[in-house]
């Protein structure tokens, strides 16, 4: 009979213990940001739960209830002497301020579809097939856009395409830049705005994300910008001095393929950026909070959805710059580079 270690078995249970009880909070999580009751508790706090209630139109003692469940897990603040909860700068910025880069409230929304989607993710494991990216649930779609869009308004247009060869320059004299697997099109507009004497047009493949990113251009009065319905292979248009690949090439079936015709699409001198989730060559050195987070959306969106198209090569979102290097240089570039890093995600440059 095995013999159990008392402090091991111990620390094994506390850190299920505060795992179930993140993945509680989950969807509670998505509700305060449904319902508006993290931004009016960061606007108008300290609120007790009565106040909150009917600033939010809403019922008191379902408030009350998700109040303690929030500050349970460290993300509002309760005053016992006063019997009313606010949010610190740090909380409102991660929860609150849609704007802010630490912005985490879409990463929930698609842990929701993942949930949603387990049964035909569970079948998929003893089939090997996979599940396109319009067979998940609905949260994702508007998950993904949520989460990406902070770091992109960050990051973007101040770090990410400085750190090209001479990119910033020809956007800003008037350039023709193409966005593959744009999705709701939050990277699109965040490079539109900032270089208005440039043309830009996002490409997906899943029709009602570009009926989504056409609204949201409408929306915004950006006269340089489009979208349309287009496959990584097969999108239309030529001489580009940029295209564009946000998060989504390790998430195709045929990645070479898809690189292959950028090139072709490519002016002699344009340039390809990729970004992905940041990670190493080597499993174990993402082995971490991080790499457990990827990993874990890899198997339940990324991997299915490759899986789903033709190839299927599912790269997965771990692939590490070495792996990502082989697809674009098998695609037909000759220069390779890691342009810049964060703790998040890797900025990859090629050019013919």
């Amino acid at each position: 009979m095995t013999v159990l270690e008392e402090s091991k078995l111990d620390a094994l249970l506390g850190k299920m213990v505060c795992d179930m009880g993140a993945a509680a909070v989950a969807p509670l999580v998505i509700i305060g940001d449904r319902l508006g009751l993290y931004k009016k508790l960061a606007l108008d706090g300290p609120l007790n739960t009565q106040e909150l209630a009917e600033k939010t139109d809403t019922n008191e003692r379902y408030i009350r209830e998700w109040c303690a469940a929030q500050a349970g897990s460290g993300y509002i603040e309760y005053d016992s002497a006063t019997e009313r909860f606010s949010m610190s700068p740090e909380q409102q910025a991660v929860f609150a301020d849609d704007d802010s880069p630490a912005c985490m409230t879409g990463g929930f929304y698609a842990i929701a579809s993942m949930t949603i989607d387990e049964p035909k993710i569970a079948e998929v494991f003893k089939t090997g097939k996979g599940v396109a990216w319009g067979d998940h649930s609905e949260c994702l779609f508007c998950g993904t856009e949520k989460f990406f869009r902070p770091g992109y308004k960050a990051s973007l247009v101040d770090e990410w395409l400085p750190a090209l060869d001479g990119v910033i320059e020809k956007l800003e004299s008037g350039a023709k830049i193409a966005d593959i697997g744009c999705g709701h099109g939050a990277s699109t507009i965040v490079m539109a705005l900032a270089f208005p004497n440039s043309t830009f047009v996002g490409f997906d493949f899943h029709e009602p994300s570009v009926v989504n990113a056409n609204n949201r251009a409408a929306e915004s009065g950006l006269t340089n910008i489009s979208f349309e319905v287009a496959a990584a292979k097969d999108f239309p248009g030529t001489d580009y001095d940029l295209i564009a690949y946000f998060d989504c090439l390790h998430d195709m079936g045929d990645p070479v393929g898809g690189v292959a015709h950028t090139l072709k699409a490519l002016k002699p001198d344009g340039t390809l950026l990729i970004v992905e989730p940041f990670a190493e060559d080597e499993l174990e050195k993402n082995l971490n909070p991080v790499g457990r987070l990827y990993y874990a959306f890899s198997t339940m969106i990324c991997t299915p959805v490759s899986k789903s198209q033709e190839v299927g090569l599912a790269l997965g979102a771990q692939a590490g710059p070495k792996r990502l290097e082989n697809v674009v240089r098998e695609g037909g570039f000759t220069h390779f580079r890691k342009a810049t890093q964060t703790p998040f995600n890797l900025i990859l440059e090629a050019k013919p």
